[in-house]
Parts: C-alpha cells; sequence; structure tokens
C-alpha cells in the first residue's frame, strides 16, 4: 500500500508539471463573432474571437483610391459566390495596406464577411483552418500582415499549397489576404544576379529565382502602395483630423510638416500619428508648437 501511495503521489507530481504545458481546453468558435485569430499552444490551434475588432472606414483612408476600388470589388465578388482573387498588398510601410483589409470587415461584415488574423509563424496550421471554416455559410478573409520568409521557412510552401490547391481543392468561401513590404516575399541576394554563377553550388540558379518569385506569383490580384508626397499627406491629415473634429488649419498645416521632417517620412501612418498628438494637445498647446 505504501508502494502504491508513493507511486500515485510520484505521478501527481508528474502531472502537475506537465499540466503548464498543455493546451487548454477549447469551446467551438463563437461563429456571432465578426473576426478571429489563430492561436497555437502546443500542438493545439484555435480560433479566438474578436468582439471588437479595429474599425476604420473605407472613406477614412485617402490616396489609394485604386488601390481600394480593385480591392473592394474583388471583395464584393467573393461574398456575391463569384470568382475572386487572393491579393497580395505590397510597398512602402504605412500607406494604408493593412488599414485597407481591416476597413473591409467593417463595409461587409453584415454581408457575411469574416476575417481570421493568422501570423506567418503559424501558416503550417493553414489546412487545419481551412478544415475548420470550410463548411460554414460565412465568407472568410484570411489576413496575414507582413508576410515575408526566410529561407527553409515552413509556412512558405502551406501558404503556396493553399493559394493554388493541392490534392485538395481550394476552400471556395477563404481568401488569403496578405501585406508585405517585399514584392517577392523571400529574399533575392546579389549573386542571384549574376548570370550563370552561384555562390552555394547551385547547379541552376535561374530556377532558384523562380522558385522566389513563385509564391508572390500564385496571388491573382496584385497592388501597390507608394510613399505620400506632401500633398497626399497634408490629405491624410486632413481627413484624420476630422476623425476628431478638428479643422484643418494653417497652424495644423504647418504643425503637420514639421511633424513629417522630424520623422523623416510622409504616410498615411504619420498622418494619423500626428492627428493623434495633435489632437491630444489643448488650444494653448497647439499655439506653442
Amino acid at each position: 500500500m505504501d508502494r502504491l501511495n508513493a507511486f500515485l503521489e510520484r505521478a501527481e507530481q508528474v502531472l502537475a508539471r506537465l499540466e503548464p504545458l498543455l493546451p487548454p481546453l477549447q469551446p467551438a468558435p463563437d461563429w456571432t463573432a465578426p473576426a478571429f485569430r489563430w492561436r497555437r499552444q502546443g500542438l493545439a490551434g484555435w480560433l479566438e474571437p474578436v468582439y471588437q475588432p479595429h474599425s476604420i472606414r473605407l472613406d477614412e483612408l485617402s490616396s489609394v483610391e485604386r488601390q481600394k476600388e480593385a480591392l473592394v470589388r474583388n471583395t464584393r465578388h467573393f461574398l456575391k459566390g463569384r470568382p475572386a482573387n487572393n491579393a497580395l498588398l505590397t510597398g512602402a510601410r504605412g500607406t494604408g495596406k493593412s488599414s485597407l483589409i481591416k476597413a473591409l470587415l467593417a463595409e461587409f461584415a453584415e454581408k457575411g464577411l469574416r476575417v481570421i488574423e493568422v501570423d506567418k509563424t503559424h501558416l503550417g496550421d493553414l489546412p487545419q483552418i481551412v478544415d475548420i471554416v470550410k463548411n460554414r455559410p460565412e465568407r472568410f478573409i484570411l489576413f496575414c500582415d507582413d508576410l515575408s520568409f526566410e529561407e527553409g521557412e515552413d509556412g512558405y510552401k502551406a501558404l503556396k499549397s493553399q493559394l493554388d490547391g493541392g490534392v485538395a481543392p481550394r476552400a471556395d468561401n477563404l481568401l488569403v489576404y496578405a501585406t508585405s513590404n517585399r514584392r517577392h516575399l523571400l529574399p533575392e541576394r546579389l549573386s542571384e544576379n549574376r548570370e550563370g554563377k552561384s555562390e552555394n553550388g547551385e547547379i541552376h540558379p535561374g530556377e532558384a529565382i523562380e522558385e522566389k518569385i513563385s509564391l508572390s506569383d500564385r496571388f491573382g490580384l496584385w497592388l501597390s502602395f507608394y510613399p505620400f508626397d506632401q500633398d497626399a499627406y497634408l490629405t491624410a491629415v486632413a481627413g484624420w483630423l476630422g476623425h476628431f473634429s478638428l479643422a484643418m488649419d494653417a497652424a495644423a498645416e504647418r504643425a503637420a510638416l514639421q511633424w513629417s521632417l522630424a520623422r523623416g517620412s510622409r504616410s498615411g501612418r504619420v498622418a494619423w500619428q500626428f492627428a493623434c498628438d495633435w489632437a491630444g494637445r489643448t488650444q494653448k498647446e497647439r499655439k506653442a508648437f
């Protein structure tokens, strides 16, 4: 009996050590939520509902009208069950790539659109995510922000398979919308542009380059975003000041230009950051800027 009690005591100690490493029991996804985050712990992954996602309106995004029109049109086709493309949004930082995707949710949530945010380190779980949502009536955008890969990362091939379909067909109710500062998503090396030479022993370096651009090729819709000029920047500032019920007067314009010079950048993100700072100041502080 003493030996049995000692064994049970040791077993309890082992379980106490293992319990923090085990994933929590997860209920079925709450499909009333407008957005989800893919969470992973250990070997388990689940959709975590986001009941109050970051909300931004399409009309609050300025100087990206062409990109906005193309992505909205593609999303409308998707919601109506028509053929639609996966989308890759690339270009300068802070120009509205991520905000545009977030704004789609506010625009189309009532029409059945849902967004699932997935970190690039979890893209290997894409088949599991597809199995969870494929029989749902909602339409899902899988959103991956700041997407880029280093050579050998697991998520690269999983994403390629999802974009084109492997042995199993693509899920009809899921599209991938990704943002990146890289057009081709994988690093390209100077040595790869030296015709006929390869520093890593590659016999056919051209084929290696083709492999690197093949992932971005699988996105049917490419949208490029460019740095703002001064007029576009000031238009964005005026829009965000209006969000805070403030006017774009001469003092605000002068301060906004000084703000962008200090940041060394003009973009929608810098405009938003200035508007937040300006709205937080008292009238006296604004005059002293």
